[in-house]
């Protein structure tokens, strides 16, 4: 049995920040996050990241880590987060890994495969894209591996053109190899623990989050970073709740109209973030129902942690 990694997951808007906050001030860790948006700078409040307080009281990895318009994958956080992780075993510190970003979970928990690649399909794959948009994209996957589909959102259009260069090189889903190469993990024993809403309950968090955002600023936090002079086609920003919003800036479609989508867009980021996690009959699900629940999830995890240890 390997050294124990805390993790804990669920789909936006469920609670995991807030969780694996108490968390680390009950075990005076730290928190490494694994989300694949919060780690741009300038997206603040559209990817919903902790308060300047809250980071400030725990120490967070992988917030505002790098710039809008700098290339950042998975298999770079898989190195980097495995490093954090090491370095808070060294200080005997238990790492709390949270987010939604399924793809960075799997990473650190079974690894990155090294899949196979052919630079000029996958150009021709984006020439499509720019020809044809990622709708298009997005159904040619639907077509050829479903499954993949299902687990990717159309406007990531990066994972999209993956997944079909795997399918057309090998026949394969990409899905099929990362079940089934997985690289070594016996020095870690990460511990999992998800957070089940019903998902009315959960629409309504949304939808409740998204309408905060909005009161917040998240227009004129948008308006600045064109203002600054990124492009409203970064990949950063092909996220939602800013594609939406920039849809809105560039007067294609009304705030109300954007509101609606950014609403609808994340209640289905929602859902995918669900079909994935729970392919992965590791993690321990608690069902939520209120913010009171957090609290005794929290104890039942410190519970569980200290029977592990």
């Amino acid at each position: 049995m390997g050294q124990l990694v805390l993790v804990i997951v669920g789909p936006t808007c469920s609670g995991k920040s807030s969780l694996s906050l108490q968390l680390a001030k009950e075990l005076r860790t730290e928190i490494i996050s694994a989300d694949s948006r919060q780690v741009y700078k300038h997206i603040d409040i559209g990817t919903a990241k902790p308060g300047k307080m809250e980071l400030r009281e725990i120490h967070h990895s992988f917030i505002d880590f790098i710039k809008l318009d700098e290339n950042y994958d998975v298999s770079l956080y898989e190195k980097q987060a495995l490093g954090k992780i090491d370095n808070l075993l060294k200080l005997n510190k238990l790492p709390i890994i949270t987010g939604g970003s399924g793809l960075y979970i799997k990473a650190l928990v079974d690894g990155i495969v090294d899949l196979p690649a052919d630079d000029s399909l996958r150009d021709e794959l984006s020439t499509k894209k720019e020809r044809f948009g990622t709708d298009y994209l997005y159904q040619e996957l639907l077509k050829v591996d479903p499954f993949a589909a299902k687990t990717m959102l159309p406007q990531n259009w990066k994972r999209v053109i993956r997944a079909l260069e795997v399918f057309y090189l090998t026949g394969k889903s990409i899905t099929d190899f990362h079940t089934e190469q997985i690289r070594d993990r016996e020095g870690y024993n990460f511990f999992q623990f998800g957070l089940n809403w019903e998902r009315e309950l959960l629409y309504k968090r949304i939808e409740f989050r998204v309408d905060e955002m909005i009161s917040n600023g998240l227009v004129e936090e948008v308006e600045s970073i064109l203002h600054q002079g990124y492009s409203g086609t970064l990949n950063s920003l092909n996220s939602v709740g800013y594609k939406e919003i920039i849809a809105y800036i560039k007067n294609e479609i009304s705030l109300e109209t954007a509101i609606s989508l950014i609403k609808r867009n994340t209640r289905r980021y929602a859902k995918r973030q669900m079909t994935w996690f729970r392919k992965d009959d590791r993690i321990h699900w608690f069902g939520v129902k209120n913010e009171l629940d957090l609290v005794k999830i929290k104890n039942e995890i410190l519970t569980q942690l200290n029977g592990q240890a």
